[in-house]
């Protein structure tokens, strides 16, 4: 079942076209590699199914009774936010604000789900730790953890791995892998690496001066016919 139709979108900003005539769709349950050249708008698109941006034209619906705070959302991160002085618990738990309604607390079910997003992404006993003080692999699995907070529905997440390690890189993949397979959460992940892209994702969305959108056996057929 849809859980996200985009239809003839074009994106920019102000009068800025940057890519139109975009058009696809994410069930329930798929794994979404967008894939492109940078500048591409990658970014911006994942901004734009967010809310966070407007479509210059086309439309985004959600299916299903879905809306914008039913996506959890895993940006890149800035030197600053790596420098947030918080702990494990309290970055992990904020992603709980805004589920049910903006409330001043975190209530019993909140905190139950936080301990269980951080016991799936292995950070359990890191949680009383300061997040400035965390190794870059540490902090991408607390940021996953605080979006599997938001949501158990479908996560956006923008190179997750960038700048890490090729063991940590590796190890990111799996745990994202295990919550599309073994939960069923819809994963729509920008990725720069397009083989990685190949080895997990169900569906490619290339952008850039060539759309492409279709599942990943449909992708390397089409990419067998240019050669």
């Amino acid at each position: 079942m849809s859980q996200l139709t985009c239809t003839d979108l074009t994106l920019g900003y102000g009068s800025q076209e940057i890519l139109s005539g975009l058009s696809f769709t994410v069930n329930a349950g798929d794994y979404l590699c967008i894939v492109g050249e940078n500048g591409s708008g990658k970014t911006t698109l994942m901004k734009t199914v967010l809310g966070l941006t407007k479509p210059l034209s086309g439309s985004i619906e959600f299916g299903e009774g879905l809306s914008h705070r039913d996506v959890g959302y895993l940006p890149q991160q800035t030197d600053v936010q790596r420098d947030f002085p918080a702990s494990v618990q309290e970055i992990v738990l904020s992603g709980c604000l805004g589920r049910d309604g903006f409330r001043p607390f975190y209530n019993k079910s909140d905190k139950a789900l936080a301990a269980q997003a951080m016991e799936r992404m292995n950070i359990t006993k890191l949680q009383k730790r300061c997040y400035r003080e965390l190794s870059g692999g540490q902090q991408q699995r607390v940021l996953l953890a605080r979006a599997l907070c938001a949501t158990q529905k479908i996560l956006l997440l923008d190179e997750p791995v960038a700048g890490l390690d090729p063991k940590v890189t590796a190890e990111m993949y799996e745990l994202i892998e295990s919550r599309n397979k073994a939960d069923g959460v819809t994963v729509i992940m920008i990725s720069h690496d397009v083989d990685k892209a190949l080895q997990y994702a169900s569906h490619i969305l290339h952008i850039g001066s060539d759309i492409f959108f279709g599942t990943k056996d449909e992708f390397l057929n089409a990419k067998k016919e240019e050669r």
